[in-house]
């Protein structure tokens, strides 16, 4: 009863625990990326590409991964907009659909924004991109040693500050005091993400909640059915597919995978090996049927022609064999 009320809790909770996962293995990626692949440039105009490059495009491709290993969006593009079923029940009936189109568009957004939000908020708090990135922009003002220098030579001793062995001694520890700073707002920038993510997560969820068209129960309901309707239909389409594939390769070898009496098979010829050869897309055969793959388009010609030949080695050939006298 333990393991069972275990494996039920954390089936509850498979949303929480497959997010804690992504997030993990996102500030686990972010250190490793940081360590072997970014090195600040140290040169006026490139610190800032170079740095948000590093902070912006691995989460914006984070984010992109996120929508395109999602089910739920290609369901979203690939299935039918029209729903004559609940269109014919009038308007509350829309309404009601398109308030849980809604509730599928959140879940599926929620869960495209935790990689790329934990990268930013990791990336921020360890702080090395953004001192990369805004060093050159630094406020230098309280220092007496930058008050006869000009703004472009401020800028270009700025932004060498990342880099240790390119500042002189004497301007070491105002290089100290001014990482120091880059990285409190750096830090700060990062508390603040979390902060308000964590609030709008929160304000969010409380607004489904209310203007959910379904009751708590309701919804637990619904979401336990999807999955184990989803689980079964991956059983049986798995097991339909191979019935169905089976049939077509009996067709082409003359025989099934596993068969035990096979008396005869089938010698496809070189004509049979050209029409399946090649890559296997998907064909539209009329608006109610399509061909899988070329073994299925043969298949489906019903080349009942062929050669077949007996099979020496079935179970009467062998049970000849044992009886005879060695």
């Amino acid at each position: 009863m333990p393991l069972q009320s275990l494996i039920s809790f954390l089936k509850n909770k498979e949303n929480i625990i497959f997010n804690a996962l992504v997030a993990l293995l996102t500030v686990g990626g972010q250190q490793l990326f940081s360590f072997f692949a970014f090195s600040c440039p140290c040169s006026h105009t490139k610190n800032v590409n170079y740095g948000l490059a590093f902070l912006g495009v691995p989460a914006l491709v984070l984010l992109i991964v996120g929508f395109v290993f999602n089910d739920h969006t290609w369901r979203l593009f690939t299935g039918s907009s029209q729903n004559s079923y609940i269109q014919e029940r009038g308007k509350p009936f829309d309404f009601l659909k398109y308030k849980l189109i809604c509730f599928v568009c959140g879940n599926i957004t929620g869960r495209a924004l935790v990689a790329p939000i934990t990268w930013l908020a990791v990336t921020l708090l360890n702080g090395s991109y953004y001192v990369c990135a805004f060093s050159e922009f630094a406020s230098v003002d309280q220092y007496d040693i930058f008050r006869n220098v000009s703004p472009t030579d401020r800028k270009q001793i700025l932004a060498k500050f990342p880099c240790a062995q390119h500042i002189p001694a004497n301007l070491t520890v105002i290089r100290d005091e001014v990482l120091l700073d880059l990285k409190y707002q750096s830090q700060v920038s990062g508390w603040l993400l979390v902060a308000v993510v964590a609030i709008t997560v929160f304000l969010i969820m409380c607004i489904a909640k209310c203007i959910s068209p379904l009751s708590f129960l309701h919804l637990r309901y619904w979401t336990n059915y999807v999955n184990n309707e989803q689980t079964l239909f991956e059983q049986a389409a798995d097991q339909h597919s191979k019935i169905y594939a089976k049939q077509n390769l009996k067709k082409f070898f003359g025989f099934t995978p596993g068969s035990q009496n096979v008396t005869e098979i089938r010698i496809p010829s070189r004509w049979d090996w050209r029409t399946i050869s090649g890559l296997d897309i998907l064909s539209v055969v009329d608006d109610e049927h399509c061909h899988y793959s070329l073994l299925h388009a043969w298949a489906d010609d019903d080349p009942m022609d062929g050669k077949y030949v007996s099979n020496d080695q079935g179970p009467s050939a062998r049970s000849e064999d044992a009886a005879a006298p060695s």
